[in-house]
């Protein structure tokens, strides 16, 4: 059995290709992505039959390698260049949404903005119509305050 495995640890390599990209998944900063390259990297070369402590230094510099020369360009071009990436909420602020439930008089409403449909008050306590172009100014918790755009 223990044969087997060491003959075929490309398989292993490719399980743990598997739950890097799933982790991944959940992050969503490109870090564990490198991990998974130099689990693919290393899956290929076992195939060639290098040994284990062949793989482990090839898996250890192709990470290494990932994270300093792959990881960087694609964090530019998803965040740009800037240093705050804003997430979640924070990320609304300043955001062009469309009223989607009228907005009461010192009352609450509802604004979408790019397919979410959130809470939303007035931010000088006004009436705003369905259909309203508004703009974020704030938010508290969950509710987004919104003025006219």
């Amino acid at each position: 059995m223990i044969d087997y495995f060491a003959a075929n640890l490309w398989q292993l390599w490719i399980l743990v290709v598997i739950l890097c990209l799933l982790l991944e998944l959940t992050s969503g900063d490109f870090f564990i992505l490198c991990f998974a390259i130099g689990a693919i990297i290393t899956a290929v070369i076992s195939a060639t039959g290098v040994g284990f402590y062949g793989q482990l230094a090839v898996f250890v510099i192709a990470s290494v390698l990932s994270i300093f020369f792959i990881r960087p360009p694609l964090l530019k071009r998803i965040h740009g260049k800037r240093r705050e990436r804003p997430s979640n909420a924070d990320a609304l602020m300043g955001r062009i949404g469309r009223v989607s439930e009228a907005i009461e008089q010192n009352g609450y409403g509802r604004v979408a903005i790019d397919g979410d449909d959130w809470k939303a008050v007035s931010s000088d306590g006004s009436y705003i119509p369905l259909g309203q172009n508004v703009r974020v100014v704030g938010r508290e918790s969950i509710i987004i305050e919104v003025e006219k755009a």
